[in-house]
């Protein structure tokens, strides 16, 4: 499914929420942009595949279904603008699935 959310600069920001269940998204841009899988609650928790976004190159966050009961997919990005990422249910290996035919 294709998402798209208004993200405002500052602190990380939640993506979406995980618990109990897995999930993938697919990122590429905006450029500069940090993403990251949070485990845990507050800071009883700790991060996971940090990356920064460079505009072109498809980024994957994945949670699995034994992910410490909550877990959560963040972005940081240096201005206010809109996300747009791809997430499915499940543990996708690859790259995305190609977009259905309009």
């Amino acid at each position: 499914m294709r998402v798209t959310k208004r993200v405002t600069s500052g602190d990380w920001r939640t993506l979406e929420w995980f618990f109990g269940g897995s999930g993938t998204a697919f990122f590429d841009a905006p450029r500069d942009a940090q993403i990251k899988v949070r485990y845990g609650v507050g800071w009883v928790g700790f991060d996971s595949q940090k990356q920064t976004l460079d505009g072109h190159t498809i980024k994957r966050l994945a949670v699995g279904r034994s992910s410490f009961g909550r877990a959560r997919f963040q972005i940081k990005v240096t201005s206010t603008t809109e996300v747009t990422y791809l997430i499915f249910p499940g543990n996708i290996l690859d790259s995305p699935p190609p977009p259905p035919p309009f």
